[in-house]
């Protein structure tokens, strides 16, 4: 059954954040998450905007280093989502200890996180669209929760995944079950968060 589309479309925007800077490090290159989350998600609502499209929230989801293991990308990152929240009152954050096996870093509940939101927000009305920056399909069950919220509640509801994409590349697919929007690297780059968050990276030799 099609549910009324609402002229209007509350759009929440959530940031895997180390799922894109995977993709964008393993397109472009990029040493170090330097994604401005406000400005992509502005971007891609406005490039919708004749569908209604309206930002209403952005959330960034990242795992981080124990300042004890590295202080440098542990303030890196402190650093970088308390510039951002203060930026806009749009912006939430949401941290998860990273933990480690054989001295390497695994992010661990930031996807239960991103999962869980998606869901409550949902089922509270939150939203009409979600925009994940992600390409883990593990978000397609999300995907098919969602649709089930939308029948239940008799409305609208659309989840959308936004990538980076590189054309002269193998193309890279968005997350099964949700419509895909391809970033590519000049919309990127328009989005580039300016500030430099590293000055302690001199002695720093842990990844991201």
């Amino acid at each position: 059954m099609i549910y009324e589309e609402p002229v209007k479309k509350r759009v929440v925007a959530f940031f895997d954040s180390q799922n894109l800077f995977k993709s964008v490090k393993k397109l472009w290159g990029y040493s170090h998450p330097n994604f401005n989350p406000i400005e992509l998600s502005k971007l891609l609502v406005a490039k919708y905007a004749h569908q209604g499209w309206v930002l209403v929230g952005i959330r960034v989801y990242t795992g981080i280093h124990s300042p004890k293991i590295s202080p440098a990308w542990h303030n890196f990152w402190v650093r970088k989502l308390a510039v951002h929240s203060n930026q806009d009152s749009r912006v939430r954050t949401f941290t998860r200890l990273l933990q480690y096996s054989d001295g390497i870093p695994r992010e661990k509940g930031i996807d239960v996180r991103i999962a869980l939101d998606l869901v409550r927000m949902a089922r509270l009305n939150e939203y009409d669209v979600a925009l994940l920056f992600s390409q883990d399909n593990d978000f397609a069950e999300v995907a098919d929760e969602i649709r089930d919220i939308a029948r239940e509640r008799r409305r609208w509801l659309k989840i959308v995944t936004a990538f980076p994409c590189d054309p002269a590349s193998k193309m890279p697919r968005g997350i099964r079950k949700t419509d895909w929007i391809r970033i590519q690297k000049p919309e990127y780059d328009a989005c580039i968060d300016t500030s430099d968050y590293r000055s302690d990276f001199a002695n720093s030799n842990i990844g991201v």
